[in-house]
């Protein structure tokens, strides 16, 4: 029987071809084998040697399995390999409440990390199962809980990372849906660090070859980072917030001039609402830590609903001291919306004796039920985090989720 080489017409998107007479599912694309000429819907098998991991020649037709394709021809013993692709993810024991959230976006059962904390404080991570040649997502937010501080989480998911590269993951993406250290991006002062470019190299050093984080404190941070940076935005879900329970006539104000420009982006996609955009001349005293006091208001603000947004509260000196003065200023209304809901103390007692009538964050960050007040409402980022996450697997683009704003 004489052999020829034919190329395997492929079918976009689906990746089926026709080969040996049938219709059979290839999860690649741009495969070539050789093979006899088949005679009807029969596969000569008798003339070659198929290994089947992946498929198999069952009584003569073809049967398929999700593994991988061996084809090996008896005459010339050369072999083509047909591979899938498998996504893992796991998780610190920061925020597991988030990743399991993910997880079931992705459809996926959440991975097993084992980690063990011996009785000095050493940490000791081992995947239950095999991720070799795997596309490993390691995930954890940067935040001091019960089970430790936020350098201890951030070493966690560093050693998780490491665990990953020796146990020959193919790539590796930390996920760091709250980037720690993200205020230290330069130096305010002499003599003083630079730890968020720290951070990042830690996590190149580690074996994370991509990164995927929620609104940074600041857009210059994915430049810290050697490798690929997918930056996402809460944007979305607190649009769609604003949309169920503000009312008309609105005003987006920015904390600090440095948000300006995230808040006329909110304001824009709030325009039916007759959204306008001010912001907050602040000033903090140097030499201080977490201590800013709000100058004057820039923009028209009088007898209007004012949502104040930033990436972050911490401390909530800021976010209460703007408010105040937006409604010195005569502002009707101010709520305070931010991605990452720091609390640190005394911010849930300034936040509840404050003028804010509402406080909306996200669930980057595990929020104690000794911080949950009546003024608080916790969204949920879990699909964003998981649609990028697939669209990182399938090697499609993250921007278009956002339509090319969660850059700016």
């Amino acid at each position: 029987m004489q052999k020829k080489e034919n190329p395997l017409p492929l079918l976009l998107p689906s990746g089926i071809v026709q080969l040996a007479g049938q219709r059979v599912l290839v999860p690649l694309i741009g495969v070539r084998v050789l093979f006899p000429e088949p005679q009807g819907t029969q596969v000569p098998s008798q003339n070659l040697h198929w290994k089947a991991l992946g498929m198999a020649i069952i009584g003569g037709q073809w049967a398929r399995s999700p593994r991988v394709l061996h084809l090996v021809s008896m005459s010339n013993r050369s072999m083509e390999k047909v591979t899938t692709k498998r996504l893992s993810l796991f998780t610190g024991r920061t925020h597991p409440t988030l990743a399991a959230e993910v997880a079931g976006h992705l459809n996926i059962a959440l991975g097993d990390a084992n980690v063990v904390q011996f009785a000095n404080g050493e940490i000791r991570p081992r995947f239950s199962d095999s991720i070799r040649g795997g596309d490993v997502f390691v995930m954890q937010s940067h935040f001091g809980t019960d089970a430790g501080s936020i350098n201890d989480s951030i070493m966690e998911q560093l050693i998780m990372i490491d665990a990953a590269q020796r146990a020959s993951a193919k790539r590796i993406t930390a996920v760091c849906p709250f980037y720690g250290y993200a205020r230290q991006d330069r130096k305010a002062e002499g003599r003083e660090p630079i730890t968020a470019r720290l951070i990042a190299d830690m996590f190149k050093a580690a074996g994370a070859s991509r990164m995927v984080s929620i609104d940074l404190h600041s857009s210059q941070i994915q430049g810290f980072f050697s490798g690929p940076v997918d930056h996402l935005t809460a944007l979305p879900v607190l649009e769609q917030y604003v949309r169920q329970h503000a009312e008309q006539d609105l005003v987006i104000v920015s904390p600090d001039a440095g948000r300006v420009k995230v808040a006329e982006r909110f304001a824009q996609h709030l325009s039916d609402k007759n959204a306008d955009v001010a912001f907050i001349n602040k000033r903090r005293p140097k030499g201080t830590q977490n201590v800013a006091i709000a100058k004057e208001v820039i923009g028209d603000i009088d007898g209007r609903l004012c949502i104040l947004t930033d990436d972050m509260i911490d401390t909530g000196g800021t976010i209460c001291s703007a408010a105040e003065l937006l409604l010195d200023r005569g502002a009707k209304e101010v709520w305070a919306m931010a991605t990452h809901g720091v609390l640190s103390d005394p911010a849930v007692v300034r936040l509840a004796n404050s003028p804010i009538t509402r406080v909306v964050l996200t669930n980057t960050l595990p929020l104690a039920p000794e911080k949950m007040f009546d003024k608080v409402e916790v969204l949920s980022v879990a699909k964003i985090i998981a649609d990028a996450l697939a669209a990182v697997f399938d090697e499609t683009s993250v921007s278009e989720l956002f339509n090319g704003e969660n850059q700016s």
